[in-house]
């Protein structure tokens, strides 16, 4: 589907435009973190994923939770906290609710992908890839945190390889915590000087449980890494997305 400019009652005072970027921003719709795909202001740096900018007017059903309807809603219900259910990190802003179960979802979260083919370039899935499952609870350890269930994960059909989507944001928000910080509102999280936001930390405990080494081993490690350039790109929001540089940050460990 092609986009081009829209306008959206969270910022009417302009129209915003449809853009691709690997280049991370924090939308001002759901406060999560994006990639690739959103809808900007040019004026106001106003950024929105395409889930938050592009709501679905009718209920969201998912297959996890079969029973529930949920509402996109501009801001969390209720005065209290409020988590997502899929990757357990507060409800901030826009996000998609279920009145019957009580139910949270983060609108990049609940469009996850059941879902990957992370082919490698020039690649099929069957010699250069793996194909990655979305499960809502796993008896698998994390490989980022070592623990088992805890929130949705993405888990490879060889079961070699799991990750929490938890722990996916939790990297990323470590990752850019200091440059977003540090170079002060939204312009910080983009990189001042063109430099630090492409930047994906290793996971812990990697270097323990696949350790660097030639033939299968480290053939073992680039599709692991190709795996979890995928399953980020997808919890940013555009399962397209590219980070450059990830694989390297894998390997260089």
């Amino acid at each position: 589907m092609k986009y081009g400019e829209i306008t959206h009652s969270s910022h009417p005072q302009h129209k915003l435009r449809f853009e691709y970027a690997e280049v991370p921003f924090k939308c001002d719709g759901c406060k999560e973190v994006g990639i690739g795909s959103r809808f900007k202001c040019g004026i106001c740096d106003y950024d929105l994923h395409r889930q938050c900018a592009l709501p679905s007017v009718a209920p969201l059903r998912h297959q996890f939770y079969p029973k529930c309807a949920f509402q996109f809603l501009a801001q969390p219900p209720g005065d209290g906290p409020r988590y997502c259910n899929a990757c357990e990190r507060d409800v901030a802003g826009f996000v998609l609710h279920c009145y019957s179960c009580g139910f949270d979802l983060h609108p990049c979260c609940a469009a996850l992908p059941p879902v990957i083919e992370a082919a490698a370039s020039g690649g099929s899935v069957s010699s250069r890839g793996v194909r990655l499952y979305l499960y809502k609870k796993v008896s698998a350890e994390c490989h980022r945190c070592g623990r088992k269930g805890r929130s949705w994960s993405y888990r490879s059909s060889c079961k070699k390889y799991n990750l929490h989507v938890a722990c996916v944001m939790e990297m990323l928000v470590e990752s850019w915590h200091e440059i977003y910080y540090g170079g002060g509102a939204k312009r910080g999280l983009m990189g001042v000087g063109g430099g630090g936001y492409g930047r994906i930390p290793s996971i812990k405990g990697w270097e323990k449980n696949h350790h660097r080494g030639k033939g299968k081993m480290k053939r073992c490690c680039e599709v692991a890494a190709l795996a979890v350039q995928f399953i980020i790109s997808a919890v940013l929001g555009d399962p397209t997305a590219m980070i450059a540089g990830i694989v390297g940050s894998f390997l260089s460990k």
